[in-house]
């Protein structure tokens, strides 16, 4: 490959057209991380020509301002057409320095000589004559997600449409223009506002430098990419899989425009690239999904740095044509989006709603991908329910019985290689019998009895976060309703959690002073699953620390004179609440509580059911 330094005129100059590949990723540049820095960079140079415009070689002492590399690969074009060179790496800025160009282009027509909109011109359009097409008037054109953007902004005639006005491409060049426009101040003096245009043109077309890195036949365009981007690098692991898989196409003939429109296309939209919470951190969503199709497919740990490197020796050792790869998964990542689209009182639904978004445990993703990845004719729907309603009950158990998460990834790794190796037909059988057959701490299954005693014992609303202990109230509101109530299900996510007995009991609900040891039961049985229940965010101020009943809020001079058991009562739908109203209509106590945790850990215990299946390999 050869690499030399040129400045825009000359990389611009003379018909030429730079085509960013279907395969790289679409435009992404952001105001405060690229377009704000340039400006600031390019402004610095134009403010320097101004001092130096009509000081004979004052120019020259300008130091001319880097922006960075591109690659470029010529492609073979027939005598007589524009050259065309594919943008292998540097397609930002290259795409970012043409938009700057074309703002800068369109303020010089409105407010400065026509020289230097003419100069301008030269560098962002090709003569007009040349083009075979009416889109290779371009020197610059963008993959397909931006091409609407490109051509509406690029040309001066016409306003951007409203669909397209908040695309990055509409707004890098609106903001171009506004910064432009601001900086040579058309409505001051017309001499100084010329000038600055003209500064500004001198410093965009001679001043600037970029590195042009042109690949030679027998370059491998994939190395040098990954090379480049290697370590660092702003690029999703999504990005360089698309480059790799589609340099591994052209390879193979394959018909890149089709297999993009087939099978890549929605990667490229803000709903695969946007970051979503992944425990403490925050990834890319398609990232994600590469890093759970991965795992499912090698049946191995993939860390999260490593997806593409591995992603990369998995194509290379398979040997699979472009379009088989790229077909596996796209119909996996189409079960992967229609997660979020799940029914929310399916059962699929409900397991995404309790164990992916509010348990936050990811590292059940890639068995959920594999489950739901089959057609019912492959996996019987009964074989799936029982295979969700197995993982979904061993972890609420030992949530609620607060074992250990440690081992997670390698027990989930163990029991995808069970189930690849026994079928979609009996996955239900598979992840039951995994799951119950072992009696490790790692792997144990909780029975009956230690949910029961965890319901006593452990203090829910201190050891639980408070979306866990919800969607546990939640299950058990469910549970509670009959099947022939008007609305089965509760509300997920928007009730809060209110303790029946307060935690600040003393100043009503009373207890011996002095009798310290007693005072310490309560404050843990106050903690309990006996004694939470769920209330809307407007009831739950106005129960507070008051007392249970009327007269006893009365007695207190409590204002208003209502105990809790009135306003929940008179206020609560649910049927929890209205089970504690009807069960104890004089006291709330710690009997109350006691016997309340031993009815819904029967609940539990229900809802999360254990197989009684015999220890056995298998």
């Amino acid at each position: 490959m050869k690499a030399d330094t040129r400045t825009p005129a000359e990389i611009f100059s003379g018909p030429a057209r730079y085509v960013i590949p279907l395969f790289q990723r679409p435009y992404v540049w952001t105001q405060a991380d690229q377009w704000e820095p340039l400006w600031n960079d390019v402004r610095t140079v134009a403010e320097q020509v101004v001092e130096t415009l009509g000081s004979y070689g004052g120019e020259a002492t300008i130091p001319p301002h880097f922006l960075g590399a591109i690659v470029l690969e010529q492609q073979w074009i027939q005598a007589g057409f524009i050259p065309v060179r594919n943008v292998i790496d540097g397609q930002q800025r290259l795409t970012t320095m043409q938009i700057l160009l074309d703002a800068a282009q369109l303020v010089a027509e409105q407010h400065g000589l026509p020289i230097d909109a003419k100069a301008l011109e030269a560098v962002v359009l090709n003569d007009r004559a040349l083009a075979q097409h009416p889109d290779e008037v371009f020197k610059v054109w963008p993959t397909d997600r931006d091409q609407d953007a490109y051509r509406a902004v690029m040309d001066n005639a016409r306003e951007v449409p409203e669909e397209l006005s908040t695309s990055s491409i509409a707004s890098a060049h609106a903001y171009f223009v506004n910064e432009i426009t601001e900086w040579v101040e058309p409505d001051g003096d017309e001499e100084k506002c010329q000038r600055r245009i003209s500064a500004l043109t001198r410093a965009l077309r001679g001043h600037l430098r970029l590195v042009v890195i042109d690949l030679e036949p027998g370059d491998n365009a994939q190395v040098i990419f990954e090379t480049l981007n290697h370590r660092g690098t702003p690029l999703l692991a999504a990005d360089l899989i698309k480059n790799l898989v589609f340099q591994l196409a052209t390879q193979q003939e394959g018909d890149l425009k089709s297999l993009y429109e087939q099978y890549w296309k929605p990667f490229d939209s803000n709903k695969w690239r946007r970051d979503v919470r992944q425990g403490r951190l925050y990834r890319p969503y398609v990232d994600i999904f590469m890093n759970y199709w991965l795992i499912m497919r090698l049946l191995r740990d993939i860390p999260a740095d490593r997806v593409f490197t591995e992603f990369r020796d998995h194509v290379r050792v398979a040997q699979l044509p472009a379009w088989e790869v790229m077909r596996d998964i796209s119909t996996d990542a189409r079960v992967y989006a229609g997660l979020e689209d799940l029914p929310w009182d399916s059962p699929e639904g409900t397991f995404y709603y309790r164990v992916i978004r509010v348990m936050e445990a990811s590292v059940v993703g890639p068995f959920l991908l594999w489950i739901l990845r089959w057609s019912e004719q492959q996996m019987p729907a009964e074989q799936r329910l029982k295979a969700l309603g197995a993982m979904e009950s061993w972890l609420v158990r030992r949530m609620l019985c607060k074992l250990t998460t440690k081992n997670y990834n390698r027990i989930l790794l163990e029991l995808l290689r069970e189930l690849d190796q026994g079928g979609p037909e009996i996955a239900g059988d598979v992840t039951e019998k995994f799951l119950a057959r072992s009696t490790a701490s790692a792997v144990y299954w909780p029975s009956d009895e230690e949910v029961i005693q965890a319901a006593h014992n452990v203090k829910m609303y201190k050891d639980l976060t408070r979306g866990r202990l919800r969607m546990v109230l939640e299950a058990l509101e469910d549970k509670t309703r009959d099947k022939y109530a008007e609305h089965a299900h509760c509300p997920r996510g928007s009730l809060t959690i209110e303790h029946v007995m307060p935690q600040s009991w003393s100043q009503y609900w009373g207890t011996a002073d002095d009798d310290h040891a007693a005072r310490q039961r309560r404050d843990h049985l106050v903690q309990t699953l006996g004694n939470v229940t769920l209330v809307n965010e407007y009831l739950n101020p106005k129960l507070s620390n008051r007392p249970w009943t009327d007269s006893a809020a009365i007695s207190d001079a409590v204002d208003p004179a209502f105990g809790k058991r009135t306003l929940l009562a008179k206020y609560s739908t649910l049927k929890l609440n209205s089970e504690i109203v009807e069960q104890r209509p004089a006291s709330w106590t710690d009997e109350a509580i006691a016997d309340r945790s031993t009815t819904l850990a029967h609940r539990l215990i229900q809802i999360w059911p254990r197989p009684a299946i015999e220890v056995q390999e298998f």
